[in-house]
């Protein structure tokens, strides 16, 4: 029992012990004040699909404009998730209409920090549906998201990136409103 007791933290103790010497790429998540939020998410690596989609959607000067706005911006490796044909799909001309639709499910008018959420709180989206947070001990959730990395701020609002890409199809409106 104290072999296995002292193997356990032997092993913990290395574990940590390589994570803290893994190299550190500051490029991954931008933080500056001083970007709006389309700056912010073009400088950040995991989030080129988005502003790719951004482009297509043509909402790059919506979101460059004052806001605020709160972006829950999902990863390059959520859309690469997303059904075989559907981001090229999303991506095309013919049907920007969804694409904007999409995207707009993804901000919420004025600035949310997370410490402003609680869990059951509800958000409605410019796109007119409504999100549903979830807080725990273990973290926060947006529908069926995950927020891997919150409280981004920029000059015209905030970004939140999570782990999925949230269809407003899948969730029905609530009459509960943030």
């Amino acid at each position: 029992m104290l072999f296995n007791n002292i193997k356990f933290l032997f092993l913990a103790v290395l574990g940590i012990a390589i994570l803290a010497m893994a190299p550190f790429n500051k490029s991954e998540i931008v933080h500056d004040h001083n970007k709006d939020i389309v700056e912010l998410a073009s400088e950040t690596d995991e989030l080129s699909i988005l502003v790719e989609a951004l482009e297509a959607a043509g909402l790059i000067e919506t979101l460059k404009g004052d806001g605020p706005y709160t972006v829950f911006a999902p990863t390059n490796d959520a859309f690469n998730a997303l059904p075989e044909g559907t981001l090229e799909n999303l991506l095309d001309e013919a049907n920007r209409d969804m694409l904007v639709d999409l995207l707009t499910y993804h901000v919420v008018p004025g600035k949310v920090m997370s410490n402003d959420l609680e869990d059951g709180m509800n958000a409605e989206t410019v796109q007119g549906s409504m999100l549903t947070i979830g807080v725990t001990d273990y973290g926060v959730t947006i529908d069926d998201a995950s927020v891997t990395s919150a409280d981004l701020e920029a000059s015209n609002g905030v970004v939140h990136i999570i782990d999925a890409v949230m269809r407003p199809d899948e969730h029905t409106p609530t009459t509960t409103r943030y």
